[in-house]
């Protein structure tokens, strides 16, 4: 399918051949008729891919922060391994279409096969032939409503929620400043409204554009334009300005100084574009100004559960959410309320869309409204995706090992952590062939086939699990996946290396060993790849056996997470099942035993203190916490016992204390957490046939742990 897409690190625009993308539970299939181009959103986005890379880091500091922080955890070689791959891949443009559903996911009611729909969001109504839209996300379109107008619904939302938050009413004055897509729709909803609006912008067009749907006047902002505009408010609002709504973008404060100007005495404004927002103190002390901010289409918009697991908010309590704000657009364009035509600048097909940015940000095509539309031509759709399906019982005759002395491999999901530290050791293997790779977005499995070779890419996870030409597979997805993923690779006769969790669940990790039991096939491996460190190897040899239990201490500074990470998702299981495995593998590592004993306590938030006891009689401490400094080390390890003492400092630093006297080591490279060591060791074992790296019993025993220790 065509899907558009622009490279990050170089600024270059193209119309990709993509896989479409599987139909996911929750959700629905929508290929597309028209989208929509936000001149504001995108174009900032297009523009800001063209800087330099100091030109990037100056216009993000807080992501220049965030790579800072990932060098003092993680090392300056794997940050800059990760933050290269993340700015050298194609990401998506669009947020706004109409379309037709092709297929209806597993769980979702309401639309059918052929209904016309407004969808939304950029992860998922984006510039592509076919997308997958969850169901919070997606809106019917009225009989009527043409599908180009109808390509308006999301960015419709948008004004419409800055027109909720401001809490107009009838009869009162706005100032529009910005009369970008955005704006203009704003204008015509308040109008609409009953409300008396004025508008102000740069381009003399957009003024123009913004009086022909209802704006009783609008100018730029010199010194005689904004004249005028306090001349025809003080006609209608004695004072200024009811309401002003700050609907531009840029760098510029000029913006928020004339809102300021322009409003009344404890009017509202309300920020809706991405502009700089330095208050004029006095100003805004002296009149009282209330300032809100608009947060994109409405009530749901970055909460995963309403947009992702599809739960609604209750209408008593949250009468406009996202989805019915967009419902809302829709109906005042079927009665007529509403009319959006003449916001309609141009039309071009999808295949000219490079062409159609490139005029856009030179000027060389004005307007507001430019559409990209996708005529039809013949294509078969692959199957959808069934990660959670299984592939019949009993499959598994033979251990699985490579045939032809090359491990034959298939990756599912390729994510960052999969991007950063999984795939560049396998892809500059020798005897690794990556075959194929399916990923939950189209572009993730470009993105993955271009960096790392593989022979093939899509989205369908069950392509990889029944491709029985494969030897291995490689299962990094969100966590909630992992068990029915590995059960379904195992029953299909293949081995497998999972990243941690192995299953969020006790009832997960029951049917993960009722399948190895069932298919004779144990060809298990989780990712637990700290005990295949360098400098954890190198210090445990060093210490030696001392025929004694030991003491060991194990501080994780695990560092707060951000608000809208996926880690907080409940129904991914809880942060310390997630990671927690990874610790409790490393001292049974250290101590060549199992855990019998276990006493947790937990903390504020998601801290964790943790004391094992192991079979022979050894003692750990783990304490897993969040309130650190994030320039600081995340793991330290210290171990006591038969008069030795360890240290190891974040897979960087490493000493012994005997009665030799002190040893201590540095790595040159920075931290390593034995990612390809660990994977290098399970291609090994499926090119010999020899023992998995870690134990299944093992294996089972730590993720047992880790449940009982979050529980």
């Amino acid at each position: 399918m065509w899907h558009v897409a622009q490279n990050y690190s170089t600024g270059e625009l193209a119309v990709l051949e993509a896989p479409v993308p599987s139909c996911r539970p929750g959700g629905v299939l929508v290929r597309s008729s028209y989208s929509l181009i936000s001149t504001g959103t995108e174009m900032m986005k297009v523009s800001e891919a063209r800087m330099s890379l100091l030109s990037k880091a100056r216009h993000r500091p807080d992501q220049v922060r965030q790579v800072l922080d990932a060098v003092a955890q993680n090392g300056a070689v794997a940050t800059y391994r990760k933050t290269r791959q993340r700015l050298d891949s194609w990401t998506p443009l669009g947020y706004s279409l109409c379309g037709v559903v092709v297929e209806v996911g597993e769980g979702v009611h309401g639309f059918e096969v052929g209904d016309l729909v407004a969808a939304a969001g950029n992860e998922f109504a984006l510039h592509a032939e076919v997308n997958w839209v969850p169901r919070n996300l997606c809106v019917r379109v009225p009989d009527g409503v043409l599908a180009e107008h109808a390509a308006f619904s999301t960015v419709g939302a948008i004004a419409m929620q800055a027109l909720r938050r401001a809490e107009v009413a009838l009869g009162e004055t706005a100032c529009v400043i910005g009369l970008g897509l955005v704006g203009q729709l704003l204008v015509r909803l308040l109008v609409g409204a009953g409300v008396r609006v004025v508008g102000l912008d740069t381009v003399e067009e957009r003024c123009r554009t913004a009086e022909d749907g209802g704006a009783v006047g609008c100018a730029g902002p010199d010194p005689a334009g904004v004249a005028r505009l306090e001349a025809l408010l003080r006609a209608g609002a004695p004072g200024g300005a009811d309401h002003v709504f700050l609907a531009a973008g840029g760098a510029s404060n000029e913006p928020v100084e004339l809102a300021a100007r322009l409003a009344r005495d404890r009017a509202c404004v309300v920020d809706i574009g991405k502009t700089r927002l330095d208050l004029p103190w006095n100003a805004y002390y002296e009149k009282e100004l209330d300032v809100r901010f608009s947060r994109s289409y409405g009530p749901g918009r970055y909460d995963d559960r309403y947009e992702l697991d599809g739960v609604d908010y209750p209408l008593g309590y949250v009468r406009w959410t996202e989805e019915r704000n967009i419902a809302c657009f829709l109906a005042l364009l079927a009665d007529g309320a509403l009319d959006v035509s003449a916001l309609v600048s141009s039309s071009h097909p999808v295949t000219e869309a490079p062409q159609v940015y490139e005029r856009l940000r030179t000027g060389a095509i004005t307007g507001v409204g430019h559409l990209l539309s996708y005529p039809a031509r013949d294509q078969a759709r692959p199957d959808a995706l069934g990660a959670s399906g299984t592939t019949g019982p009993g499959r598994a005759t033979r251990v699985p090992r490579a045939r032809d002395g090359a491990v034959r491999l298939g990756v599912i999901g390729a994510g960052s952590h999969a991007s950063a530290m999984l795939l560049p050791g396998l892809a500059a293997a020798d005897d690794v062939d990556l075959v194929r790779v399916a990923t939950a977005s189209s572009l993730s499995s470009i993105n993955a086939q271009r960096a790392f070779g593989f022979g093939s890419a899509g989205t369908d996870a069950r392509a990889v699990i029944e491709d029985d030409d494969l030897d291995a597979v490689l299962v990094a997805t969100r966590h909630r996946t992992h068990a029915d993923l590995v059960c379904a690779a195992l029953e299909s006769g293949k081995a497998v290396y999972v990243e941690k969790p192995l299953a969020i669940t006790h009832e997960e990790l029951a049917r993960v060993e009722e399948t190895m039991a069932r298919t004779g096939n144990d060809r298990l491996m989780v990712g637990f790849n700290r005990r295949f460190a360098p400098s954890f190897v190198d210090l445990r040899r060093r210490f030696g056996d001392v025929g004694e239990p030991v003491a060991l201490r194990y501080l994780v500074n695990a560092g707060r997470l951000g608000a809208s990470s996926w880690y907080l998702d409940e129904a991914e299981g809880s942060r310390f099942v997630g990671e927690g495995g990874h610790f409790i593998d490393l001292l049974s590592a250290w101590t060549g035993e199992d855990p019998v004993a276990l006493c947790a306590q937990h903390g504020a938030g998601d801290d964790v203190s943790l004391v094992l006891r192991f079979t022979g009689g050894s003692l750990a401490t783990l304490t897993y916490a969040t309130g650190g400094s994030r320039r600081c080390g995340k793991e330290s390890l210290d171990v006591l016992g038969g008069g030795r003492s360890a240290h190891l400092d974040n897979f960087v630093r490493s000493t012994v204390w005997s009665e030799r006297g002190r040893q201590s080591r540095r790595s040159r490279t920075g931290p390593d957490k034995g990612h390809r060591a660990a994977v290098a060791a399970f291609v090994t074992a499926v090119r010999t046939g020899g023992p998995m790296p870690i134990d299944t019993a093992s294996l089972v025993s730590t993720t047992r742990t880790t449940l009982e220790a979050a529980r």
